[in-house]
């Protein structure tokens, strides 16, 4: 599979292309380039402002996220939109086919973690948190429970509901929630896939339901990379 750099015929942008029909290989033109995924994984839960993109998205410069940015408006995988007051700023959306690459990311995430380098002490965004417990729930565990527990990480809130053995995550408390939980999301991964103490989280409400809820969730066993 040869790798080339052609110009695009709808505009000017440059990107890379591979001689090669298979959809795989125009899934990586779409999304392959550096910061792509991780700016889509950010659009999963809702619009959000270049700001709030710059803040959670660690290490991009500005010049790379507005140039990501207008690559994937021209794919058709995200929007402009304003947002209504009293924000009434612009933002940027994922569009209905934009959102399906939501799978992509579940499953490249479940596959990394098996990687023996992978190092989850790195910084992490709030939605690359909540992501993590709609991939790793544990269907055995979370049997017979349902709840709705809410998160503000980084002054970012979200709810997280478990049903039938699922997780559910939107942007935004639901007064139905049981219990809210408010740290760093690095603090709530140490938690619920580090076995550190609950107790260095905050939690307000039904306490219980919260620490069950932060029991859910499995890594998958580590990758053994000899070749058979």
């Amino acid at each position: 599979m040869q790798l080339e750099k052609v110009t695009s015929r709808a505009g000017s942008e440059t990107k890379r292309v591979y001689d090669d029909a298979c959809g795989t290989a125009h899934g990586l033109e779409l999304v392959g380039d550096r910061w792509t995924l991780l700016i889509m994984r950010e659009l999963i839960y809702g619009p959000r402002r270049f700001s709030d993109l710059r803040r959670d998205l660690a290490g991009i410069s500005a010049n790379v996220l507005s140039q990501r940015l207008e690559e994937l408006e021209r794919r058709g995988l995200l929007a402009k939109v304003r947002l209504p007051p009293p924000a009434a700023r612009d933002a940027y959306q994922a569009t209905d086919w934009g959102l399906e690459v939501k799978t992509v990311i579940m499953e490249l995430g479940r596959f990394a973690a098996r990687s023996p380098g992978h190092d989850p002490t790195l910084p992490l965004s709030p939605a690359s948190i909540m992501m993590s417990f709609e991939t790793m729930i544990d269907e055995k565990k979370a049997r017979g429970f349902e709840a709705r527990v809410g998160f503000v990480l980084n002054g970012e809130p979200f709810t997280a509901r478990v049903r039938k053995g699922r997780v559910r995550v939107v942007r935004g408390l639901s007064d139905e929630r049981a219990a809210l939980v408010t740290a760093p999301p690095e603090s709530v991964a140490a938690v619920v896939y580090g076995g550190a103490p609950a107790e260095m989280l905050g939690i307000a409400g039904d306490e219980a339901v919260a620490r069950r809820f932060l029991t859910l969730f499995t890594l998958p066993p580590k990758a053994d990379t000899r070749a058979s």
